[in-house]
């Protein structure tokens, strides 16, 4: 893929998250089982790469070193639109980097601060984010699911379902 194309993508992914910016975050424990926990995304970059923060002490850190193809889930129910992303996690750990992304939301989890020793970022690099993206408004859908309750039929409203490919 070219450069051109995978910045299209990259930028295609973050237009897709949008102001979603919590996630559900999924890695293999272990013993192969799949766990999930919720995390904020802190940003997309050039790349589409996802960027988290969490703790050298956690089970997800442990979890990446392990195994580190994970998926990470985002909903928006208001306005009906779902992204699930696929990717490959990286541990990482760089002050700098730390630093530029931090800020008081951040603060608020990790009170000692970005020069904590055990703060530091899971980059997540997507392979594919598959979207559901629903073009009606929530009046429109209400109803549509109410007359396909009523009819036996299934709803008829527009929606948009793809996958960008990373």
């Amino acid at each position: 893929m070219s450069a051109q194309h995978a910045q299209a993508h990259a930028a295609a992914l973050s237009e897709k998250i949008g102001s979603m910016r919590f996630a559900m975050f999924t890695t293999r424990d272990q013993n192969g089982h799949l766990v999930s926990q919720p995390m904020t995304n802190q940003q997309v970059d050039g790349e589409g790469a996802l960027w988290f923060y969490t703790r050298t002490t956690t089970e997800l850190w442990d979890n990446i070193a392990h195994e580190p193809e994970v998926n990470v889930s985002f909903a928006d129910p208001d306005n009906s639109t779902w992204v699930s992303v696929s990717g490959h996690a990286e541990r990482v750990v760089d002050r700098t980097r730390i630093h530029a992304l931090w800020n008081p939301m951040v603060q608020a989890w990790f009170p000692a601060g970005p020069e904590d020793e055990h703060v530091v970022l899971v980059r997540v690099l997507p392979h594919a984010a598959e979207y559901w993206d629903a073009n009606d408004s929530k009046m429109v859908r209400m109803f549509a699911m109410a007359k396909a309750a009523v009819t036996g039929t299934t709803p008829d409203v527009d929606a948009d379902h793809g996958t960008i490919r990373m």
